[in-house]
């Protein structure tokens, strides 16, 4: 028997100390690759924590400027913003006031920032339907697709003369994307707004916690008929390359952490800079089971963030990037 032509390679070589392991740690997860979602509400004069997800509020207008000012600092590269109206009605009609509470918290911020933090809009009218549905409804309870997407053009312009830099559709409605980018075109912002596509959003029982924050329940039913479903991960690579072909700048996958595989797979089809949302379900986990002393929690927060930055996402979109920030900071 021959032996090998070089000596068998020894893997433990390359992890007997912490300097030795990051010079050939293959994934990093940088501060600037963090998106920090956040809900502003109307008509409220202090935070508002939210119970079920540690940590985060429904933030005043104020808090709201406090709260980004601080992520900025921290190395936060960006936000995505919920508006929490007061009025809701059966067609979302807050969605597009111009002088809505999402409105004016992206007027505010880009007064603090300018062009120093990226403003990501959440696109959608469950946060501001009577019923709690991504759309207005038919006679029959159903979605009206086209309808929503009419909506969806005019909340996406309104955003875009507030400040957004990103609009992020996120109903799941067929031809969204083709929808916003043709507003968004003709009231000239062909060039300077960009959209960021939910392509693979799944019809999951983690998104609880963020019904709370949004108030966005469904008053019945639920959302199967225009979320994926969740064993489909091929459908999921399908509504991705929809999403490109509609003109699309980037993808995001929702949820992440329990849905690594389609994470990769949209990134190996498409190439595009892709998002993963780590959602609200996944990071209560987290904390309820460091909370009973199951896990160590920071440990455990880190390495599904960086699970999701392994699998392909180029942004991770999550309630700790704050936190995660603040570490990555302090052991540098």
């Amino acid at each position: 028997m021959q032996p090998p032509p070089f000596p068998l390679a020894r893997p433990r070589r390359l992890r007997r100390s912490p300097a030795v392991r990051a010079l050939v740690r293959e994934t990093g997860l940088t501060s600037d690759r963090l998106v920090a979602p956040l809900f502003v509400k109307e008509g409220i004069t202090e935070p508002r924590p939210v119970a079920s997800m540690p940590g985060v509020v429904q933030h005043t207008m104020s808090s709201l400027r406090d709260e980004v000012k601080d992520l900025r600092a921290a190395g936060v590269g960006a936000v995505l913003l919920f508006g929490v109206p007061l009025a809701k009605d059966g067609v979302g009609s807050e969605a597009w006031n111009d002088d809505g509470v999402l409105q004016q918290a992206l007027r505010a911020l880009r007064d603090d920032h300018d062009d120093g933090m990226v403003l990501i809009a959440d696109t959608c009218l469950d946060e501001y339907t009577s019923h709690g549905h991504c759309g207005p409804l038919r006679e029959d309870g159903s979605i009206d697709n086209d309808a929503a997407n009419e909506a969806y053009a005019r909340a996406a312009v309104s955003q875009a003369a507030a400040g957004a830099d990103l609009v992020a559709p996120s109903g799941m409605m067929d031809g969204q994307v083709a929808a916003l980018r043709g507003a968004l075109d003709a009231h000239g912002y062909a060039e300077t707004v960009g959209i960021m596509a939910y392509c693979s959003k799944y019809a999951s029982a983690l998104y609880g916690p963020f019904r709370d924050a949004a108030e966005c329940a469904p008053q019945f039913g639920d959302r199967t008929t225009y979320q994926l479903d969740p064993a489909n991960a091929d459908e999921g690579v399908r509504e991705a390359l929809a999403d490109v072909a509609e003109g699309a700048d980037v993808l995001l996958v929702k949820p992440a952490a329990t849905y690594l595989d389609v994470v990769l797979r949209v990134k190996q089809a498409t190439r595009l800079p892709l998002a993963a949302y780590h959602v609200s379900g996944e990071y209560a986990m987290v904390h309820a089971a460091a909370a009973r002393g199951w896990l160590d929690g920071d440990r455990a927060m880190a390495e599904v963030l960086t699970s999701i930055r392994r699998a392909g996402a180029d942004l991770v979109i999550t309630y700790a990037a704050g936190w995660m920030a603040r570490r990555l900071r302090d052991h540098a």
